[in-house]
């Protein structure tokens, strides 16, 4: 099963395309997830505040990329855009493309109990999504994590026949592994695989990356910063609130925090010199990656939008880059970026 989707539409220059299928967005898109769920309590007005601040600073003619899980806060994340969009003004709300993941199923209690890719459960989780957004279709739609018991053809198949429908413009991937990027590429286009990707989790570099380029299909790279980890504004002495996923991680556990927190004194020395904050080197050290890769940020503030922003003025040299990176070594970051129950359904890992 192929679907089509036209390619002709001319891309502002400081935009940058999803693959060789997808939209063309904003060099920076706004993750929501922290939003509603998983870093403590959030403030509703300033979530909504900065979901606005956001769409009002991309140009016109480029996609706003809002990020989002459909079991962000048991659909709590879903129904606060749909706020933000509501409210915001019309020019900014048409900016706006929205990418879910959908899949994980939930407790009562929060837990998280597996993924379901089934033909019939891709149905049902996007009607669920499209009613909470308020919209008719949904710009990306991806499966959060690959169900091990329905084989991503399924998955990608389901996905491509909501796009025939017109209820999904685009399809994606997260934390697929090559070997499974070339399966689901085989069935339908892909515009975009969503993956972990920062100075300290540099894994897709040796095959899935290459992969991705190959099959023609761009990277909106999440964790850039870590989970606030190599931001520069976490503290070795900081308390996390009960719930906070952080308090869980494994890169945040006693001497894998303070050894961390060594790579983000080096990463200061070096942002320093250049006039720049430790989170402005960081994104800009993703956005020089390359033009099909697309940085999520997970600012839940305005100040924390406005100084992620302010990182497409970074201009990282050579010499930054190399500086940058003997400050933080490829693969020197201690402890895994997950619990290793969740390293578990990671394809990406396999």
């Amino acid at each position: 099963m192929t679907t089509n989707v036209s390619t002709t539409t001319a891309i502002p220059a400081t935009a940058r395309r999803l693959g060789a299928t997808g939209p063309a967005v904003f060099p920076l898109g706004l993750g929501c997830m922290g939003m509603s769920a998983l870093y403590g309590e959030a403030d509703r007005a300033e979530s909504l505040a900065t979901i606005h601040a956001y769409l009002e600073a991309v140009p016109q003619g480029m996609g706003a990329l809002l990020d989002t899980g459909d079991f962000y806060g048991m659909g709590h994340n879903e129904l606060l855009i749909n706020e933000a969009l509501r409210t915001a003004p019309a020019a900014a709300r048409e900016r706006a493309l929205t990418s879910v993941k959908f899949g994980a199923l939930r407790t009562v209690e929060g837990g998280f109990t597996g993924y379901d890719g089934r033909p019939e459960a891709v149905r049902n989780f996007l009607a669920y999504s499209l009613q909470r957004l308020g919209r008719d279709h949904i710009d990306i739609y991806r499966i959060a994590r690959v169900d091990p018991d329905v084989p991503i053809e399924e998955t990608v198949g389901a996905i491509a026949e909501a796009v025939q429908a017109g209820h999904v413009r685009h399809i994606g991937l997260s934390e697929v592994g090559a070997d499974t990027l070339r399966r689901a590429a085989a069935v339908a286009p892909i515009s975009d695989l969503q993956i972990e990707y920062s100075l300290i989790s540099r894994g897709i570099e040796d095959r899935i990356l290459p992969a991705a380029r190959e099959l023609g299909i761009g990277v909106t790279a999440y964790g850039v910063l870590s989970r606030g980890l190599i931001s520069g504004h976490f503290t070795r002495d900081r308390s996390l609130a009960p719930g906070d996923f952080r308090g869980m991680s494994p890169r945040f556990q006693g001497d894998n925090l303070h050894r961390n927190l060594d790579l983000v004194e080096a990463l200061r020395k070096v942002a320093e010199e250049k006039g720049v904050t430790v989170a402005q080197t960081a994104i800009a050290w993703v956005l020089a990656r390359g033009e099909d890769v697309v940085p999520l940020v997970g600012a839940r503030r305005r100040d924390r939008l406005t100084e992620a922003l302010g990182a497409m003025d970074v201009e990282l040299t050579a010499a930054d880059l190399a500086a940058v990176e003997e400050a933080v070594p490829a693969g020197a970051a201690a402890g895994e970026r997950y619990p290793a129950a969740q390293m578990a359904h990671l394809d990406s890992e396999h």
